[in-house]
């Protein structure tokens, strides 16, 4: 029997996928741009947006018989043992390929924003304590791992990295965000999608693009950004992630630029995505993305035409069910409203994607390997190396903290004692199983009310919950006064419960009108302030929170953002001195909770001035972090210096730790730009190292600057090299400067193509 050439793997891909597409029928063709997704929810509130409107009831049996190109979230709909759901998810892909003339089985995606979104898996720290690791091989490592989870599941497709830059905190989504600087989410991006790549695991860079900058900062709405800002602030990341991560799929953004969706853009989605940057992997809709062309946007006025803009624009996949995709797009071609060419072009790319799988070879079988373990020592002792890092000392005037180990301490607070204090909205316990009451996590989740009376256990340890995370009620007030008034210090666990779509202080459409604590618990902390005991502040969030009001009054204070299931650990560790903080700031901590929105990417006239009564200098800047030991950086090589438009220039200094215990410093470089042909941020992040030094230990480092760096986007839109004068500043954060080089660009300007230098490199 003579093998067909799809079949062949010794030929190319190309081939193979040309000659599969050659006998496959218009329906055959068109069932591989679209999703299903078994036993989601049509009533009650959902975990995508408008789930219960876009949900439609379908025969299963019918719809694949010409052949399925995904299944959507096997395992993230509903808890399920993961051998079940590996077997179940096994049987699947079996009569999915049984139905179609070609045995072509589905790819399986999941959500994998701080792991495998599944029951009894790993929840991870949120991508916004990745940002505050500034550690891009360590995430790297967690992507890995979360991969080959995945792919030992029978999944093959994970929904992440978010590479969405912070513009404005109050948005809901921030905790899924790596940060407000778009080098640091590029580099952490990239390193996750490495990761995740190096497990055979397509990555999904979301949300493609702009989403984070909607206007007032509520999710899902039209954005305001610049021409400038798009492609400053919003794009880098992507182009890093896509360029150097090798990611092989993009998910469209929900939002419209100026009057454009995402999902209708041929400008974004393939003049720029493919023809200037390269691309050539599938892009994928958000979930409903299609039909909102129609029911949102209002520029389709059915489904097919929403199916013609998209596929148009050039989105390949219709997520998380089919709608759009399906009858109305094949009808649409039939009646010649829609070019059959443009379904031909998608199911290409998806093809030749799932022959990179191996998912058109004859040898391909769904079935596990053997018992999955998704939570195992492994795993959980990355979650808690990630989770260590991630902790951010941001004040410790009077060195209240380490505390004492035979102290009186009063735990206060609604987070201190919840699991889910940990978890930000896309962990499975979060996102889940708050529609399944009575199932219980499936992992063991330390609260820091716990893990503090196991790091300190010669500590007297009282608790009082004081009150709720967002209700009004004052009432247990004053036991936690009373508690704290009978201890030496008062641990004080403040912050956010995760949710969905208004079910919490942070996630997905849980947006906030300013920067104040949720409900009553800034009144809580007053109240325990007032008391005279020293207060160390714990913070549980998925965004910075405004902290002037206790500036000066806090024995200490530590912020933590979702640190995932080894979180309490990692918080109490910190508290009681066995773990030294060494996280820094992904995103700025205001002072006040109005006169958003500001991140610290701000030219001249977004900076404190006389012209304007409201100063929105943070209290905490980007990049800011204590540490419980103390480090000198010496013999700084950086003179001023003429270098090419084209050059580069390398800086050095030396980093002792000069204190009596082990630690890591993170030193920053941040480019000052004081003349260019448009504004430009008065300083941005360019380049990082984390160093780990023992005591008396030091380390020479250097940075290797070329002038790529300094470009950006000018007035005719262009990516530019100007000449002129620069200035290279090291500090340990955006707002201390340490050192500083005087560079001056010499030459004429240049003008980059996509083959510029992304990174600063560190020589090791």
């Amino acid at each position: 029997m003579t093998t067909a050439p799809w079949r062949d793997a010794a030929l190319p891909a190309d081939a193979r996928v040309a000659d599969l597409l050659s006998r496959m029928t218009l329906e055959e063709k068109a069932a591989q741009l679209y999703g299903v997704w078994v036993g989601a929810a049509t009533d009650g509130d959902g975990v995508a947006p408008l789930q219960r409107e876009m949900t439609a009831e379908y025969d299963w049996d019918e719809l694949i018989t010409h052949g399925l190109g995904q299944l959507t979230r096997s395992f993230g709909t509903a808890p399920v043992d993961p051998d079940v759901g590996a077997r179940a998810l096994a049987r699947a892909q079996r009569r999915i390929a049984a139905a179609n003339r070609f045995g072509i089985p589905a790819v399986a995606h999941e959500e994998c924003l701080a792991g495998f979104t599944a029951w009894r898996a790993t929840a991870y720290p949120v991508p916004l304590a990745w940002g505050a690791s500034f550690d891009p091989e360590l995430v790297e490592q967690v992507g890995r791992r979360i991969g080959r989870d995945l792919r030992a599941a029978g999944v093959h497709q994970g929904l992440a990295p978010v590479l969405d830059v912070v513009r404005d905190p109050r948005w809901g989504r921030v905790e899924e965000t790596i940060g407000e600087d778009p080098y640091l989410v590029g580099t952490i991006g990239t390193a996750y999608v490495r990761g995740l790549e190096s497990a055979g695991v397509v990555a999904t860079l979301k949300h493609f693009a702009g989403y984070a900058s909607s206007a007032g900062a509520r999710n899902l709405a039209p954005v305001r950004a610049g021409v400038r800002e798009f492609a400053d602030v919003t794009l880098p990341p992507f182009e890093m992630a896509l360029r150097e991560g090798g990611a092989r799929s993009v998910m469209a953004a929900y939002t419209e630029t100026d009057g454009v969706p995402a999902s209708a853009d041929p400008g974004l989605l393939t003049g720029l995505l493919r023809e200037e940057w390269g691309f050539t992997g599938t892009v994928v809709a958000d979930y409903f993305g299609i039909a909102f062309l129609q029911s949102l946007h209002r520029v389709a006025a059915d489904e097919a035409e929403a199916a013609h803009r998209a596929l148009a624009a050039g989105i390949d996949v219709e997520l998380p069910t089919v709608k759009c995709y399906g009858k109305p797009l094949v009808a649409a071609v039939r009646e010649g409203r829609v070019p059959e060419s443009l379904v031909d072009r998608a199911a290409h790319r998806v093809l030749l994607q799932k022959c990179e799988l191996g998912l058109l070879d004859e040898d391909w079988r769904p079935e596990p390997e053997g018992p999955l373990d998704l939570d195992s020592a492994a795993n959980r002792a990355l979650a808690g190396r990630l989770a260590q890092e991630s902790v951010v000392l941001l004040d410790n005037p009077d060195g209240l903290l380490p505390l004492a180990p035979d102290t009186r301490i009063a735990v206060v607070g609604p987070r201190a004692a919840d699991a889910l204090a940990m978890l930000g909205c896309y962990s499975f316990p979060s996102h889940v199983l708050t529609h399944h009451p009575g199932i219980p996590p499936g992992i063991e989740i330390p609260t820091v009310l716990d893990a503090l009376r196991g790091e300190l256990p010669d500590a007297k340890v009282t608790f009082a919950e004081g009150c709720g995370v967002a209700d009004p009620d004052t009432a247990g007030f004053a036991e936690a006064v009373a508690r704290t008034a009978e201890a030496d210090v008062c641990v004080a666990v403040l912050g956010d419960r995760a949710g969905l779509f208004g079910r919490g202080t942070s996630g997905e459409g849980c947006d906030a009108t300013d920067l104040r604590l949720p409900g009553v618990q800034a009144e809580l902390l007053d109240a325990l302030v007032a008391t005279g005991v020293p207060v160390v502040l714990v913070l549980l969030t998925g965004r910075p929170y405004a902290l002037g009001r206790w500036h000066g009054r806090l024995g200490a204070v530590v912020q933590a953002f979702f640190p995932g299931e080894e979180g309490g650990p990692a918080v109490a560790g910190v508290l009681s001195g066995r773990v030294n903080p060494s996280g820094r700031l992904p995103v700025s901590v205001p002072r006040l909770p109005g006169g958003q929105p500001w991140t610290y990417l701000q030219p001249p006239l977004g900076l404190a001035g006389e012209v304007s009564s409201l100063d929105p200098t943070p209290l905490y800047p980007f990049g800011h972090g204590r540490s419980y030991t103390t480090f000198a950086w010496e013999d700084f090589a950086g003179s001023a210096a003429d270098i090419g438009t084209d050059g580069s220039y390398d800086l050095s200094l030396t980093v002792r730790n000069t204190g009596d215990r082990a630690g890591t410093e993170v030193v920053q470089l941040y480019l000052h730009d004081p003349v260019a042909s448009v504004t430009r941020p008065d300083v941005r992040l360019i380049g990082y190292q984390r160093l780990e030094l023992d005591p008396g230990a030091a380390r020479r480092l250097t940075f290797r600057f070329h002038a790529d760096l300094s470009s950006f986007t000018d007035r005719t839109g262009a990516r530019v090299v100007e000449p002129g004068a620069l200035e290279l500043r090291l500090g340990p954060s955006s707002a201390e400067v340490r050192h500083r080089a005087r560079l001056r660009l010499t030459g004429p300007t240049r003008v980059l193509g996509p083959e510029r230098r992304l990174r600063c490199e560190v020589p090791a």
